[in-house]
């Protein structure tokens, strides 16, 4: 069982990671939420070695225009994933860069519908 924590160093945020990740990662859509992975254990890339999964998060400013409705669907992306960090990592890799996309234009009613796309989003990974 995880520790439910969301530290800085599983945080994606170097320019370098998110170009590596746009230009050799692969994509996964379920419902609202898509996502870019590459598993560094499956396709080692020169110079990119973790031992630990990180991940970013995105809200597409063409859907949200004011940044309170961003920032709080950004909050509820992250808040699944580090409830449900276990299952993530179990799925993707923990060797592995990840980023969580919202592409619907509506915001998520409540967390627990989000939750269940999150997890679905796992589930159908393998």
């Amino acid at each position: 069982m995880s520790d439910y924590t969301f530290p800085t160093e599983q945080k994606l945020k170097q320019k370098k990671e998110i170009d590596l990740l746009f230009a050799k990662g692969k994509w996964k859509t379920c419902d609202n939420l898509r996502i870019i992975t590459l598993n560094l254990d499956q396709k080692p890339q020169e110079g990119f070695f973790y031992g630990i999964q990180k991940v970013g998060v995105s809200v597409s400013k063409r859907y949200f225009k004011k940044a309170v409705d961003r920032n709080r669907v950004k909050r509820l992306l992250r808040e699944s994933y580090r409830l449900n960090k276990d299952e993530f990592v179990a799925k993707f890799g923990t060797n592995s860069l990840s980023m969580i996309f919202w592409v619907s234009p509506k915001k998520p009613s409540d967390f627990k519908t989000l939750e269940e796309n999150f997890l679905k989003l796992c589930a159908t990974q393998k």
